[in-house]
């Protein structure tokens, strides 16, 4: 596979090459080809406005053109052809007969529902109008509007059904969730399809090449087989138009800053409460103290500045189109030693060989460089440490452990060199063959190639005077040590189809059959070694000490699928529609190798019966149902295989001998996940096309859910657990998004839309009975329990009541039989429910306190739009969610710092009604007293532009030019006391959960979490 790998991707590297150039040549040597026929006009909309940028087809052949900066268009009509089809996002699209005319005046209505959208649908196109499943999309314009790295933070909000968790970390992956949460060891994230490339990261792509993004939500996803259970977001990036050259350039500069930051107690009141809870420890005098007044978020943290660059060329002729472009990220972190940059480039070409046969390519290449990947220690740190000590004078450091607290976070930084450098290159080339207009034979082959490489180096130094202003502690890396890992994903698909589009009458079908073929490789070779010489030209593993503390691992990953496509799409007189899919995959990582995926959908255009001709409220009214099967196979191939550990020794016959041992029990009929989803959905457009909307209900059921189960030591495994099929989990809901446009002056224009997602998540089997466990908090253990019917991640805690006021008040807390069920409880202590009614409390009077998993989150944007200036604010928030705060657990250590506000509410003999507890110096067992709402509401991003007039962009020459100025993460509003509501998961030292390889189980839980930011920028666009 790697053999064939390699040489297919080197032809494709080739191919895209020779249509970047042979598109470019024919663009300037054919643009005045003749042909019979010659044509040309005027495109305009219902108020007399020129619109640039019309695509202009002629009818049952591939030739075509587009509007020009004042609208005006001229093309040659090949022989016994004419018919023009218009076509303009936005714009209902027209079919007009030139015939003997040479001259056209055309004009364009606004299709303000955007019933007229063409949005992709898997190997395939189809209108919104004709849809029967649950599809949404996003504009290109939408998402590159942002200040953001990535995509899918930027949809954030914008579509029902689809909750974005982001992370304020630059470079780091949101954590998507379509439709809820429905498996835990597969992961829950969805399938990218980016021009045809399946991948699970999207994070090389720049906003601003994005043409559209649509969303398979429901049953539609099923084309895709055993990667669609989460969910399809579908990429389709922009491509050039036959015209003169259009060059457009997209910039944004500004800078970030950490938001919510929680104030922590200053010097005067950290003493203060020493004295209370330590009288033992006299910081005034003390050697490690050096009267240190110290901010740690000063120390640590800095405004961080930011730039985004993005320009592109675009053009072609009817020969062919190519779109070119070139993006750079320069971003700073908002920690002093953290930044991150990436350089991306894309090319996209079509070539018209014939009028029937078409070669398409795309092809991008990206590099990202990361400094400082893991930053989550430094995050708790600047928690913890201690004001009264100083952070660093004259080249040393204060000496935090030595005070008996943590490290001290800005030596931990600096002593350490963390760096990633990852180089991708995706790419797809496909030849289109057209016999006749309603057929069309496709075969295309795209690669997923990934090569990175991590560093990470931490210098020698000691815990004396050199290092430190007083020698001491336990900070200390005697050894200077290196870690370095390469590693490589190579990932390819062959697919293969044959469309069917024909209308007559008033009938519309589309038949679409085909083959995919996939491949996937990956590998990584990892090594340590320690006494490495400090200088980074020496950053060499050869040239540190190999002893017993130099490790060296290698790791990877191959499978192969192979699979069968199906579908068909019928309407009758756009008022019926009915649709059907089935995809065969057969996959290497099972025993039985083959599963099959069906989904049926039917839709009613209810606007469009004679009983509704007399009514004046509905445009367009719409019913559409969906049910259909989607699979999860993300697991490693060798899931069923059972490996053998063997030069194992024994004795036998009082010999020592060498054997074996099963290393590992695996299910040999272990199988994909299943999931059976229901959605019923209505679609609407009323008032004169002002209000738009949709409702949907889904229900989606996932079964053979893989998780990992514990084994009976006298098995004889070493790994005492399998992989197995034994859970299966619902998730049920409502989507609502409403939109409405209107206008109070032809000068004033306004927006309004939202939307809503109510989602209930449950565990409602678990075959094995071992209920998962996950949410590691040191000392409190797993906080989290995923059992029958609850949610996935659900805190499983004591409750606690409150704070023992008195010594009187814990004598008088007793059971039935009149015992006392806190006996050793002391005033200040937390009191906690005896719910299981012993007498006592333990582990067992633990009760499930909700989730990470909200009841409903949303989203909802205005717009205005006054003459040429345009103002913009979305909101993003969901409610009835939970958040364990186990930065609060380390409160319960006396050498810790403490909240501002914590100071003023803790009990102590003297504030007896204080409704915190005490400081105690031993670990406090995971309560209610960590869990605190999750809810809140966030202005996403404000933005207010200009543009120049038309006027004023004919008199300068160019076609578009807009300033702005906009404001990311501006506030959030929230209950939660700590950094940031938004916690995706996986910042939990979780090596003792098994089940939570992917940080679902551990979502909600702040410990280490890399704060939200809050961004300024400034910005322009141009186009000429």
């Amino acid at each position: 596979m790697k053999v064939v790998c390699t040489k297919a991707c080197s032809i494709l590297l080739l191919l895209a090459f020779y249509a970047a150039v042979s598109v470019r040549a024919q663009t300037l040597v054919t643009p005045n080809a003749q042909q019979a026929g010659p044509v040309k006009g005027i495109v305009k909309d219902k108020n007399g406005a020129a619109i640039p940028g019309v695509t202009i087809r002629v009818k049952n052949t591939s030739s075509g053109t587009t509007t020009g900066p004042s609208g005006e268009f001229s093309l040659n009509l090949p022989e016994g052809r004419d018919t023009l089809i218009f076509s303009y996002l936005g714009y209902v699209t027209r079919e007009i007969k030139a015939g003997t005319q040479s001259s056209l005046n055309v004009v364009l209505e606004s299709s303000e529902s955007q019933l007229e959208q063409v949005v992709v649908i898997g190997y395939g196109t189809q209108r919104k109008r004709d849809l029967t499943g649950a599809i949404s999309s996003v504009k290109g314009e939408d998402l590159a509007a942002q200040p953001v790295q990535t995509p899918t933070q930027a949809a954030q909000g914008r579509i029902a059904g689809v909750q974005v968790i982001a992370s304020g970390q630059p470079n780091s992956q949101p954590q998507i969730r379509v439709r809820g949460t429905g498996s835990v060891l597969a992961g829950a994230n969805p399938l990218y399809v980016v021009d045809g490339v399946l991948t699970d990261d999207i994070r090389n792509i720049s906003t601003a090449d994005i043409l559209t993004m649509d969303v398979l939500k429901d049953a539609s996803a099923a084309i895709y087989g055993v990667r669609a259970a989460n969910g399809v977001i579908i990429i389709t990036t922009r491509k050039g138009k036959a015209g003169k050259p259009q060059v457009r350039y997209d910039a944004n500069v500004g800078f970030r800053q950490a938001s919510n930051l929680v104030k922590m107690a200053d010097r005067s009141q950290y003493i203060a409460y020493l004295a209370d809870v330590s009288p033992s420890k006299d910081p005034v005098n003390n050697p490690y103290v050096y009267n240190g007044t110290t901010d740690w978020y000063d120390a640590v943290l800095r405004d961080a500045f930011q730039m985004n660059h993005n320009i592109s060329v675009s053009g072609g002729s009817e020969k062919g189109t190519y779109y070119l472009s070139g993006g750079y990220i320069a971003e700073d972190g908002i920690i002093t030693t953290n930044n991150f940059k990436r350089f991306t480039f894309r090319a996209n070409n079509d070539i018209n060989i014939t009028d029937q046969l078409k070669f398409v390519s795309q092809l991008s290449f990206s590099r990202a460089t990361t400094r400082d990947v893991e930053l989550g220690d430094t995050y708790r740190n600047l928690y913890r440490a201690a004001p009264i000590v100083k952070a660093e004078e004259g080249g040393r450091y204060g000496n935090t452990s030595g005070w008996g607290n943590v490290g001290n976070p800005l030596l931990a930084l600096n002593k350490r060199n963390d760096g990633r450098q990852e180089n991708r290159i995706q790419g797809n080339v496909a030849l289109e063959y057209s016999p006749v207009s309603f057929l069309k034979f496709r075969s295309g082959f795209n690669a997923d190639l990934k090569y990175g490489n991590d560093r990470i180096y931490n210098y020698k130094y000691l815990n004396d005077d050199v290092t430190f202003l007083v020698a001491g502690g336990n900070q200390q890396n005697p050894n200077s040590k290196l870690v370095r890992e390469e590693y490589r994903t190579q990932g390819w698909v062959w697919d293969n189809t044959v469309t069917f589009d024909k209308a007559f009458n008033k009938h519309s079908l589309t038949v679409l059959a085909g083959s995919v073929t996939e491949g996937f490789y990956t590998t990584s070779l990892k090594g340590t070694r320690i006494n490495v010489p400090e200088s980074p030209d020496l950053w060499y593993l050869d040239l540190g000490n190999p002893d017993v503390q130099s490790t060296i691992s290698n790791t990877g990953d191959k499978y192969a699928r192979q699979s069968f496509v199906g579908r068909v799409n019928y309407g009758y007189d756009s008022r019926y529609l009915l649709s059907a899919s089935i995809r065969a995959d057969g996959s290497s990582k099972f025993r039985q190798k083959w599963g099959y995926f069906p989904t049926v959908g039917a839709g009613w255009v209810i606007s469009s019966e004679g009983f509704m001709k007399e009514q004046k409220l509905f445009d367009f009214l719409k019913l559409r149902g969906s049910w259909g099967i989607l699979g999860n196979d993300n697991i490693p191939t060798n899931a069923f295989r059972a490996i053998t550990s063997i030069d194992l020794p024994y004795i036998f016959n009082n010999t020592i001998t060498v054997g074996g041992a099963i290393k590992d029990i695996k299910d040999p009929d272990l199988k994909w996940e299943s999931t059976t989803q229901y959605d019923v959905g209505f679609e609407f457009n009323m008032l004169n096309s002002r209000l738009s909307g949709e409702v949907d209900y889904y229900n989606k059921k996932t079964k053979d859910a893989l998780v990992i189960v514990n084994t009976p030591a006298l098995l004889g495994d070493q790994d005492n657990s399998y992989i197995t099929n034994a859970a299966s989990f619902k998730n049920e809901g409502y989507e609502i998004s409403l939109n409405w446009k209107d206008k109070i002056t032809e000068d004033l224009r306004y927006t309004i839309g939202g939307n809503i997602t109510f989602n209930k998540n449950e565990l409602t089997g678990l075959n094995g009975g071992q209920a998962l466990l996950g949410g590691n908090v040191g000392q409190q253990s797993f906080v989290t329990r995923t059992d029958n019917g609850h949610a996935v991640g659900t805190f499983y805690v004591r409750n606690a009541l409150g704070v023992f006021k008195d010594q009187a008040e814990i004598d008088n807390y007793k059971d039935k039989n009149g015992k006392v069920i806190q006996p050793g409880a002391a005033p200040g202590d937390l009191k906690y429910e005896d719910h299981n009614g012993d007498g006592s409390i333990d582990d067992n009077d633990k009760i499930y306190a909700g989730s990470f998993q909200p009841k409903c989150f949303f989203g909802f944007n205005l717009g205005l739009n006054y003459k040429e200036f345009d103002l913009g604010a979305s909101f993003y928030g969901n409610a009835g969610n939970k958040i364990y705060n186990g930065k609060k657990a380390y409160r319960f250590d006396d050498a810790d710092n403490i909240e501002a506000s914590y100071a003023g509410k803790r009990w102590t003999a003297s504030n007896p009604s204080g409704t915190d507890p005490r400081i105690i110096s031993s670990s406090t067992p995971a309560s209610t007293y960590f869990i605190e709402s999750g809810t809140y509401l966030r202005l996403n991003n404000l933005t207010l532009g200009y543009t120049l007039s038309p006027k004023t962009l004919k008199a300068i020459g160019i076609s578009n030019f807009r300033v702005y100025v906009t404001f990311q993460n501006l506030f959030t509003l929230k209950k939660f006391s700590g950094f940031s509501p938004e916690l995706p998961g996986g910042t939990v030292d979780d090596a003792n959960s098994t089940n939570n390889k992917s940080g679902i189980l551990d979502a909600g839980i702040e410990l280490s979490a890399y704060p939200t930011t809050r961004t300024f920028a400034l910005g322009v666009n141009v186009s000429f």
